[in-house]
């Protein structure tokens, strides 16, 4: 209804921005494209108050934005939210409009409170726009290195030693234990491999962390493994119980950053 218009502009606009924000975008760029004077649904009115209602509401929420005269469709107003990629580079993904003609086409009505028909207006909005463009941003922007919770792989087990029975056999409990907790795991057992190659192929197929598994470790008893992080290069020695609930609660948190340095 026309008093739910700023309302439901509002929610919109925060709904676009927290799913941008979880994807790690957090750079916008903020544009309202207003009435064609060649083409447009809807009178003059509307036009002015679905333009009002849509630059009071970026204020509203603290957006600075360019106005983009006569680039609104031919049956609306509309919020564009632009997000900037790791390049700089601008992309239309989000998008909030109004819809003056399909209420109309669709001969569209309610029965207000004083009992009265009237004509409903309607709002467009895209939280992502087109997956593939938006799948297309994502991986440009993390250079295909996503966070965690994003990553295909999250965890790769890697044989130190891939002549031994036993070694193998942990590997692939390890991965076991990991698959029932949630994590993608995989497990690089190739025969002939060297523990660097393990490595340097996992990051290269930017996988986030790698856990190695040895003689050594089986032997020592205590549990303890040693976890690459890839992005960074460091290393941890931690047990298989630990690291499970690290990676667990960085996968939940769908945290940017990586909880283990």
């Amino acid at each position: 209804t026309e008093d739910q218009i700023d309302s439901e502009i509002g929610q919109c606009i925060d709904f676009a921005r927290s799913m941008l924000a979880a994807f790690g975008f957090t750079s916008l760029r903020v544009y309202l494209s207003t009435r064609s004077e060649s083409k447009s649904a809807g009178t003059e009115e509307e036009w002015k108050r679905a333009e009002a209602s849509l630059a009071a509401q970026l204020k509203e929420h603290g957006l600075d934005y360019v106005v983009s005269p006569g680039e609104g469709a031919f049956y609306g107003p509309k919020i564009d939210m632009m997000l900037v990629d790791a390049l700089g580079r601008e992309w239309q993904c989000s998008t909030i409009q109004f819809d003056y003609l399909n209420p109309q086409r669709f001969a569209l009505e309610y029965v207000a409170q004083d009992g009265s028909m009237k004509k409903p207006v309607m709002v467009h909005r895209a939280l992502l726009g087109s997956v593939e463009r938006f799948m297309g941003c994502l991986i440009e922007h993390y250079a295909g290195a996503f966070p965690v919770w994003l990553a295909p792989v999250q965890c790769r087990i890697a044989l130190v030693q891939d002549d031994l029975p036993e070694v193998h056999a942990k590997a692939h409990e390890l991965a076991k234990s990991l698959r029932e907790a949630g994590i993608r795991v995989d497990v690089d057992d190739r025969p002939g491999e060297r523990m660097q190659a393990r490595i340097r192929d996992a990051e290269l197929e930017k996988i986030p962390y790698v856990l190695t598994v040895g003689k050594r470790d089986i032997e020592r008893g205590d549990g303890m493994y040693t976890i690459r992080n890839t992005r960074s290069g460091s290393q941890v020695t931690m047990t298989v119980h630990d690291f499970t609930e690290a990676l667990t609660a960085e996968i939940q948190d769908r945290a940017l950053e990586a909880a283990i340095k």
